[in-house]
This record gives C-alpha cells, sequence and structure tokens, in this order.
C-alpha cells in the first residue's frame, strides 16, 4: 500500500472524529504481540469504561507482522501492538499504519514515537544481565554484552532465540556494531555453550534453579519473581553507560490505515497512553510508563541515562535478523 494511502486516511481520519463517531461500529479489532495474561485486563478495563467491544488476535510479534504483510488492506485488524519496534518497523516499511494525530503522539517523549508518526509506545522495557549475586561478584561480571562472549562465561549464560524481544535487541546489535560483528558474536556464544531457553521468564528460573550464572532477559520478569518471593536469589544490573546491551525497546501500538473503524480505534490507543493504563503497566508488569509523571519500579534508573545512541526507527529488518539466527542454526 502506498505511503500517500495512509496519509490520506489520516487527514481523513481527523476530519472525522467527532463527527463520525457516533455512527461507527463500536468495536475494534487488535492483532497483539503482547500475552493475553498482559494485555487481557488492561483491555478489560477499556472494553468495561467505553462500552467498545475488543476482539483480539494474540500471536507471536514478528509471525503477526508478516501476517498483516501478507493480508494488506484486506486485514480485519485496526491495531497491531506489538512486543518490539522492529515489528512495527516492519509493518510500517510495507505502508500499512495511517499516521496519528499530534494530539496522541505529542502525550509521549520523541524517544517513544516513531519519526514518521505511525506507532506510539505504550511501555517501555529495557534488556539487562541477570545474574546470580551467589556465583558471580561485581568484579566478574561483564562490562559490555560482548563480553560474555568470552572464555570465563563459557556455559554459564542463557539466552532465548525464539523471543520476540531478543529478536529486536540482536537487530539493534546489527545496527550499533554491524552485520559481521553481530554473526561473529551470535557464533562465539554458541560456541562457548551458551544455553538456549523458551522465553524470558525460564532464562531468570533457570538462574535462580543453578542452571546458569547470567542471562539476557527483560528487566520486568525479576520483579515478577520478587513480587512472589522477596529472596529470590536472582539480581540484574545494566552493562556500562551506553553498551548495546542496555537496549530499551517499546512495546507499542499502530493503527491500519484500512481500518474502518478508526475512532474506536484511536480511543483504545488513547486510553493506553492515560494514567490509569499507565499505572497499570508500572505497577502489574513492571514496565517503564511512556508518559511524563508515573514514577518508574523500584530500581530502574531513567532510560536516557544507559540506554545506547538508537533510533528505534532502525529496527526495522526483523527479516534480516531472522535470516541471521537462522542460517546459524538459533531458529
Amino acid at each position: 500500500m502506498p505511503r500517500t494511502y495512509a496519509s490520506a486516511v489520516a487527514i481523513l481520519l481527523a476530519l472525522c472524529i467527532g463527527a463520525c463517531g457516533e455512527s461507527e461500529p463500536q468495536t475494534v479489532v487488535i492483532y497483539s504481540g503482547r500475552s493475553e495474561s498482559l494485555a487481557g485486563p488492561i483491555l478489560e478495563r477499556f472494553q468495561a469504561q467505553t462500552g467498545i467491544a475488543v476482539e483480539v488476535r494474540y500471536g507471536n510479534t514478528a509471525q503477526l507482522a508478516v501476517a498483516l504483510s501478507e493480508e494488506g488492506i484486506q486485514t480485519e485488524a485496526d491495531l497491531f501492538w506489538a512486543q518490539d519496534a522492529g515489528a512495527l518497523g516492519a509493518v510500517q516499511e510495507e505502508g500499512l499504519p495511517a499516521t496519528l494525530p499530534d494530539s496522541l503522539l505529542d502525550r509521549v517523549p520523541e524517544y517513544f514515537r516513531n519519526g514518521s508518526g505511525t506507532w506510539v509506545a505504550t511501555s517501555g522495557r529495557a534488556r539487562v544481565l541477570a545474574y546470580s549475586p551467589e556465583r558471580t561478584t561485581a568484579e566478574t561480571r561483564p562490562a559490555s554484552i560482548f563480553d560474555l562472549a568470552q572464555e570465563p562465561y563459557a556455559g554459564r549464560v542463557g539466552w532465548a532465540p525464539a523471543n520476540g524481544s531478543f529478536q529486536a535487541h540482536v537487530t539493534a546489535l546489527r545496527t550499533i556494531a554491524g552485520d559481521e560483528a553481530t554473526q561473529n558474536w551470535l557464533r562465539t556464544m554458541q560456541e562457548n555453550g551458551t544455553k538456549n531457553y523458551s522465553n524470558n521468564r525460564t532464562i531468570v528460573q533457570a538462574i535462580a534453579d543453578g542452571e546458569i550464572d547470567l542471562g539476557l532477559p527483560n528487566h520486568y520478569y525479576l520483579y515478577r519473581f520478587l513480587s512472589e518471593d522477596p529472596d529470590f536469589p536472582v539480581e540484574q544490573q545494566f552493562f556500562a553507560a551506553g553498551d548495546a546491551g542496555n537496549l530499551i525497546n517499546v512495546a507499542g501500538i499502530a493503527m491500519l490505515a484500512s481500518s474502518t473503524r478508526q475512532t474506536a480505534a484511536l480511543k483504545l490507543i488513547d486510553f493506553l497512553l492515560s494514567e490509569e493504563a499507565q499505572q497499570y503497566f508500572v505497577q502489574e508488569t513492571y514496565e517503564y510508563a511512556v508518559i511524563e509523571g508515573i514514577e518508574s519500579p523500584a530500581g530502574l534508573p531513567v532510560a536516557n541515562q544507559v540506554v545506547p545512541d538508537i533510533d528505534l526507527d532502525a529496527l526495522s529488518d526483523l527479516d534480516g535478523t531472522l535470516d541471521m539466527l537462522r542460517e546459524g542454526g538459533l531458529l
């Protein structure tokens, strides 16, 4: 679909909001790469408060992005709620999202929206180094994600290659360090006995169980374990400031230009950026809020204090990352 079509829809949408919302069907269809356990409760609140029915297709973020590409303007989806910026960028490159109104884009800092105005973050997630405080020391833990491929960490590290957040992180490494360096790191990590896990949660659990000493999950999984057991034997930290290991990725949402329920779709985006929803993401899922005035979970630094210099729009080459992981035997 040409980008001009998406822009034209955005203009018509701006004219229509308020004027034609009354006759619009009160249903919205979401393709969600966010899990049902995380997204379901906040979508239920939206449905209860607005009366707008929410129909959700849950799935892997990358697979949903591919589905949207294949369906094109025939898709039934009104919104794409992605687990990472890379998938949103891939959908944008197909020309599928509409440009969002400034009234929504201006709710968040520039880091939490893309330059084209076709998606906005709903929450932030930091990539961290999780570790056993009993089997590692501050002096022996690596300063850079690339150091994990060194011999002292052989057989002691876990990752989740099939996880969307890991794949987005690899895309960031490619953007920062280049394809050759990233491919070499992946290969050396494998040769160093890095252990594969199905998701972030199992990485953190494996550290607690003594299977590994270090891992590369998203930050909020440890908070969930600690909420159930304050003595859970895992801690986490960022790598050195500015290191490529400190990616703060986002879950974000885009509205499809082909949507016939755009007013309802925008109401849902507006709700996800509300103080109520942002408090939910911080208090219930331990993620970063993307609007001002909401405190981050205890112990998390301000995002811009540790992140590498990277534009989230640069994470769109998901296909290239998947090809690299397949070639390396990681998928």
